[in-house]
């Protein structure tokens, strides 16, 4: 590295390529995956951490919001939390490194780092492209996670919950996941922080959606009060496949949650359902890039998001309809309560349409809580503060609600009713 490209590196940028350097002898890999990092990490060094001067990031400026990278990692012991639902089969990674905590069933299961060290997993380690910040840090700096295959005809009796446990340090995961052909089950990817240490954690989930699967993948992330969590799940979606893809946003200090998904079968359909619960100083970036590549496909998106104090969020929403995609279905919506004056919330809905025989829509709404709704229960005696919170929570409960499944829903709606009870 020359001294010209040093001296335009912010502390934080800096602090990444020591950290690689630091560990280079610790990165599983053959040659070309091992190429590929140093590939990629080049990438970092010249291009450095995206500005608001690059589109996909406007609202999102990471040079000057990733202030500085934690060196030390701290103990989140050796045991899987507790799973959301009561009897759900848990795989655990914990601090990076993959800890089985009970049988996955029928499913094959892996750990990621053989992967690497055989060298299959280079096909899909690079970036997505020259703005792919998060998947550039993520093949530069990834040791492990799991590689799971679903096989043909698969029933989940339960969700299948996938534990990234994190406590404080910089920790880099990765969660390939193929299911066949008319699967049916439930998938939970749970970040979570067990400490006040703060961390950086880069994930990147790579899922394959065969034909006529039917596919609930619910992420849900809960990162400590200084944490940075830059997120991003690449999706194929093939014939008759449907996906219902819900995404919770509940912690994190600075948080960049990406979703890239192909509709690459005819008869396929997704329901984006996502949640945003936003306080402090936070800032929280979902960005979605939906491509609808064959005809007679559907797609619904709604993102609700909920902000308090002086945070900021960010929802961009783009649909791309290829030439090809004739009759393409597709409506997004997102809505925003700001339960402060000082609370922001910018939303950019885009619709790139190269077909001329679809139906595609999107809209947005920025409000306060509805006086009336708030008049009329505090009219039959409930204090003005347990009124809000309802009406807070109704606001996001609608979204959960639409799982069906009775246990999934109260464990989901229990963990954003203790978020509001502390924030609001």
């Amino acid at each position: 590295m020359n001294m010209q490209t040093t001296s335009r590196l912010t502390a934080a940028e800096a602090a990444l390529i020591e950290a690689f350097n630091q560990q280079i002898g610790e990165f599983p890999g053959n040659g070309a995956v091992t190429a590929l990092r140093d590939r990629l990490l080049d990438d970092l060094k010249r291009e450095g951490l995206p500005t608001r001067r690059v589109e996909a990031w406007h609202y999102t400026d990471l040079k000057n919001l990733l202030r500085n990278i934690p060196a030390q990692a701290g103990d989140a012991g050796s045991e899987a939390l507790e799973s959301l639902v009561d009897g759900s089969p848990v795989l655990a990674v914990i601090q990076g490194k993959p800890v089985h905590k009970a049988s996955a069933g029928d499913l094959a299961v892996a750990v990621y780092s053989e992967k690497l060290t055989d060298g299959s997993a280079a096909a899909n380690l690079d970036a997505l492209g020259r703005d792919d910040a998060v998947g550039r840090i993520n093949g530069s700096f990834v040791k492990d996670g799991y590689v799971v295959d679903v096989p043909d005809g698969t029933e989940f009796e339960e969700p299948l919950e996938i534990q990234f446990v994190h406590a404080g340090g910089d920790i880099h995961t990765r969660l390939p996941v193929s299911f066949g052909a008319n699967v049916k089950g439930v998938v939970i990817e749970r970040h979570q922080s067990v400490t006040d240490n703060a961390a950086l954690v880069s994930h990147v989930s790579d899922i394959t959606v065969g034909q006529g699967t039917e596919l609930t993948w619910i992420i849900l992330q809960q990162q400590g009060a200084e944490d940075t969590h830059l997120g991003q799940i690449r999706v194929d979606l093939g014939a008759d496949a449907k996906l219902k893809l819900f995404v919770i946003n509940a912690g994190g200090k600075l948080v960049r949650q990406e979703l890239n998904i192909k509709v690459t079968g005819e008869g396929a359909d997704l329901t984006l359902r996502g949640i945003n619960l936003l306080g402090a100083e936070t800032h929280t970036d979902v960005t979605m890039v939906l491509g609808h590549d064959v005809p007679h496909t559907g797609s619904t998106e709604v993102i609700r998001n909920v902000v308090f104090d002086r945070a900021k969020g960010v929802f961009q929403g783009m649909i791309r309809v290829a030439p090809d995609a004739q009759k393409t279905d597709a409506k997004m919506a997102c809505n925003t309560l700001l339960m402060s004056d000082d609370a922001e919330f910018s939303v950019k809905p885009e619709l790139e349409i190269f077909a001329d025989d679809v139906q595609c829509g999107h809209g947005a709404t920025v409000a306060d809580i509805d006086h009336n709704h708030l008049y009329y229960l505090m009219a039959r005696g409930i204090p003005e503060n347990k009124a809000r919170a309802m009406l807070v929570n109704a606001f996001v409960a609608e979204i959960v609600e639409e799982l069906e499944d009775e246990a999934l829903v109260e464990a989901l709606e229990g963990v954003i009713s203790a978020w509001l009870e502390k924030h609001a």
